[in-house]
């Protein structure tokens, strides 16, 4: 069975790559804009994963997190965070917040994979 990824960031041009990645790495790939939509889709596709962003408008990374985090269903589902941000205090906030892994964009496709197999292993 396909293992599902959920993926949240405003950027279309970011959603199309994850999806391509993802995709052709043998993933289902459910996409969000943002935090609200992220929450909004997380209650029906139960991801084996997610990879979001931090910067996003209604909703950013931080809040989508927490908001995954309370829900004791969502609570063991890893979260990787995609974003261009590398400040050791946003890193620092993300993991406290409840984020597994950090990885920087621009991403590379390979490490992104592994780092997903990684933590859904």
């Amino acid at each position: 069975m396909k293992k599902k990824v959920l993926t949240v960031d405003d950027s279309r041009t970011i959603r199309n790559m994850l999806l391509v990645t993802l995709n052709n790495a043998g993933f289902e790939t459910i996409q969000a804009e943002d935090g609200i939509e992220g929450l909004e889709v997380l209650e029906d596709c139960n991801p084996d994963v997610i990879v979001t962003d931090i910067n996003m408008p209604r909703l950013d990374g931080f809040g989508f997190i927490e908001g995954v985090r309370k829900n004791d269903k969502f609570r063991a589902i890893p979260i990787l965070v995609l974003t261009t941000e590398s400040d050791a205090e946003k890193k620092n906030r993300a993991r406290q917040a409840g984020a597994t892994g950090w990885i920087v964009k621009p991403f590379d496709p390979t490490k992104l994979i592994d780092a997903i197999e990684r933590v859904t292993a």
